[in-house]
């Protein structure tokens, strides 16, 4: 009785362990995106390709901007030229999906 006992209690916590896993997978994946080094440097949008804004769960809320080379840096969201290249390069994205609308 014991042994049929701890084998279920065993299956049951197994079970409760696979379920929960995905999510934990999901998270630390979404987090992956996250800065620790903030750059304080401006550079020319020219040579900007992309501008995204950190994951929710990131200690520290920031914009990765992505150069031609590929480089990703990291800027505050409070700092102004970030604001304005985020703001440029979303407008230039919105208004190009309603041309084609």
């Amino acid at each position: 009785m014991k042994t049929l006992c701890f084998t279920l209690g065993l299956l049951l916590l197994t079970a409760c362990c696979c379920n929960t896993m995905p999510i934990a997978v999901q998270v630390s994946n979404a987090s992956g995106n996250c800065c620790g080094r903030l750059y304080q440097g401006m550079i020319p949008l020219k040579f900007v390709t992309s501008i995204t804004k950190t994951h929710s769960s990131c200690q520290q809320q920031a914009f990765i901007v992505q150069t031609e080379k590929g480089r990703k840096i990291c800027y505050r969201q409070t700092f102004k030229w970030a604001l304005h290249v985020y703001k440029q390069l979303h407008n230039r994205n919105s208004q190009r999906h309603k041309v084609i609308l």
